[in-house]
């Protein structure tokens, strides 16, 4: 399907909710309840577009039900083309860009990010492989002066990153980059069978003894590459991307979402090879069997 922006689904509610349907249904309506497929189609009067019944547990549902669009007042095409735009842009859009595209208030546009946010995690499989090199490497972020806070500065947040070759990235926010945090984020997320590529950080030294493999380059010596393949520039090639996305367009990311945030950089970097059109699709299909509310509380790793 193509994603241009005169496409009804984002004018029409109805369209899009047919759509979302097709795109999370393709061989009928399944109950969100059951998992089971002997649904009827509620008429009337009445009913609500797109309401079923489930002929096994009794239960009504629509295609909301069990996503992050349940209990969402905002119409589905809004929410579709949230969807188009985030998905549209290599450092992201705003949640003020998208209260004046949508012609909603901020709090709701701000919400409605991190729940697509949500959408577009992982399912957590494993990074690299046998024969395959996984890159690691820590930034550093924030710490500008905001005016409006009298000059204070924001605090400093730490981020390690994990780049498979030709592969994922995978993202996380820890407290501290030492070698209990990093090493729990790669033995977590990166098969041991792989070739490990890292910066001469010390605490590289303990952890590469894990893996199949492990070379460095000498950063402190700005050795950056060495022959054989051996560097891990492309991890450092996903921080570029996520600093200019936090400079140019977020301007602060808190401490409680950073790690949202570093879910859409990481969902934007795996599906960097298919079209704005599919990637949105993708992102689409991520969002059932996830669901977000306000007052679940945020994850921060160790």
């Amino acid at each position: 399907m193509t994603f241009d922006l005169t496409n009804p689904v984002f004018s029409d509610a109805e369209k899009a909710r047919e759509y979302l349907e097709s795109l999370h249904w393709p061989d009928g309506a399944v109950c969100p309840h059951c998992n089971l497929m002997n649904n009827t189609k509620v008429g009337g009067k009445t009913a609500r577009p797109g309401l079923y019944m489930c002929n096994a547990c009794r239960k009504q549902f629509t295609v909301t039900v069990g996503t992050i669009f349940e209990d969402s007042k905002i119409p589905l095409n809004k929410w579709l083309l949230a969807f188009r735009l985030i998905n549209g842009g290599k450092k992201g859009i705003s949640a003020n860009e998208i209260k004046r595209h949508l012609g909603i208030s901020y709090k709701s546009a701000w919400f409605m990010m991190h729940r697509i946010r949500e959408a577009m995690q992982d399912d957590g499989s494993p990074l690299g492989g046998p024969g395959k090199v996984v890159e690691s490497d820590e930034a550093i972020v924030g710490g500008f002066k905001r005016k409006r806070l009298s000059g204070k500065i924001a605090p400093k947040k730490k981020i390690v990153t994990l780049v498979e070759r030709g592969g994922s990235a995978r993202s996380f926010h820890i407290t501290n980059i030492t070698h209990k945090n990093v090493r729990h984020a790669l033995v977590t997320s990166a098969h041991r069978s792989s070739v490990l590529m890292t910066d001469d950080a010390r605490f590289y030294n303990n952890i590469g003894r894990e893996f199949a493999e492990h070379h460095t380059t000498l950063h402190s010596n700005r050795e950056f590459a060495k022959a054989g393949g051996i560097h891990s520039n492309t991890a450092e090639n996903f921080f570029s991307i996520f600093k200019r996305g936090l400079v140019g367009t977020y301007h602060h990311m808190s401490a409680a979402h950073l790690h949202r945030y570093l879910v859409e950089f990481d969902f934007r970097y795996n599906t960097r090879k298919v079209s704005d059109a599919e990637r949105t699709e993708e992102a689409l299909k991520g969002a059932r069997g996830k669901r977000l509310t306000y007052r679940q509380p945020s994850s921060l790793a160790a």
